[in-house]
């Protein structure tokens, strides 16, 4: 049997979603199914006219009855009537629905809710990186729960330095996230801004999702009087960024949903103490005990939080601990991959025995 896996954009794009992808796909093929990477265009889930014409022309050439595994940026945002015409059963892989992204308008909101609720009908399966996406899944697009696999993401052990790293001198506080309206970078630093009497630098990993916010994200480090203590690093290739995780004292990241969070699972790899906020699958990602979840939006507790972790040392290493002994504890690749295979071997059985 094979698969295949149509992914939108740059496949080695270095956030969450596109690692999970790619180190799925990569997965699979290693690990005995068989599952063609075909690639589309990057404008989704706003398809251009073009991109549109392409997904559908790419999907539609797949051998009839070929599982199809789907990007959640392309499945929930497709033309419900081209998702129905596809001769073959699909899984959906959805991060979280599109319509819970922050910033966007009612409107588009709104299209993108009902959109994704009509082309969830047409799902063979729906696979998820969380119990938080299962249950809105359930309770807010009427997914019946028997279609839907939660496959939480794999995570590489850090591999031991060459040679010893050394904590940053301030303490760093470290996030890592694309800079967009969602991760609440903004919130980060209004809350840098209420413990800027502590010693502390701060360092913001991701590439620009959008450049506005961005430009507003500088203008307020400015206009607060951190530049000297707050850089924006853009986006960093693996060696860099296992330093930057191994160098600092804090992981914080005030975002303002999460379907995962995987570098919160990230840090807690390296027993970095979190401090983030109690919305979405963040709760379920943090164990108690390994970080400070404080209420979205809400700089003042972001900054109590900070404050705790910077000023008591017994707090801080109790959370290490935790985090690292919570990070031991993740699945590999191969798990997440076997959810998945799975799931495509069940819908491939089911097409098939509903054909006779």
């Amino acid at each position: 049997m094979q698969a295949a896996f149509a992914i939108p954009g740059d496949l080695n794009t270095r956030t969450g979603g596109y690692i999970y992808e790619r180190r799925m796909l990569e997965t699979l093929n290693a690990t005995g199914l068989p599952t063609e990477y075909v690639a589309l265009m990057p404008s989704w889930p706003h398809p251009t006219a073009q991109a549109e014409a392409e997904a559908a022309s790419k999907l539609h050439a797949l051998p009839p009855g070929t599982p199809l595994i789907l990007d959640g940026m392309v499945f929930g945002s497709m033309d419900t009537a081209v998702l129905a015409s596809l001769d073959r059963p699909v899984i959906a892989m959805l991060h979280h629905p599109l319509g819970l992204e922050a910033g966007l308008p009612p409107d588009i909101a709104r299209a993108l809710i009902a959109r994704e609720t009509a082309n969830l009908r047409h799902a063979a399966h729906v696979v998820v990186p969380s119990p938080h996406t299962r249950a809105i899944l359930i309770r807010d697009f009427g997914v019946p729960e028997a279609r839907i696999s939660i496959a939480l993401p794999g995570f590489d052990r850090p591999a031991a330095p060459a040679e010893l790293v050394a904590k940053a001198a301030p303490p760093l506080i470290l996030a890592v996230g694309i800079i967009c309206e969602r991760k609440g970078h903004d919130v980060l630093l209004a809350a840098l801004d209420r413990v800027r009497d502590r010693a502390w630098q701060a360092a913001i990993v991701g590439m620009t999702h959008d450049a506005a916010v961005e430009a507003a994200l500088r203008r307020q480090c400015t206009d607060l009087g951190l530049d000297d203590r707050v850089r924006f690093t853009g986006v960093l290739g693996p060696e860099p960024l296992d330093r930057l995780y191994r160098q600092a004292h804090v992981f914080a990241l005030a975002t303002r949903y999460e379907g995962y969070g995987m570098v919160l699972s990230e840090a807690l790899l390296y027993g970095l103490p979190v401090v983030s906020c109690a919305v979405g699958a963040v709760p379920d990602t943090v164990p108690p005990g390994a970080g400070l979840l404080v209420p979205v939006d809400n700089a003042a507790a972001f900054g109590d939080a900070l404050a705790l972790v910077l000023d008591d040392p017994g707090t801080n290493a109790a959370m290490a601990a935790a985090g690292s002994a919570a990070g031991q504890a993740l699945p590999r690749w191969e798990d997440a991959a076997a959810i998945m295979a799975r799931a495509v071997t069940q819908v491939a059985q089911d097409w098939q025995a509903a054909r006779g």
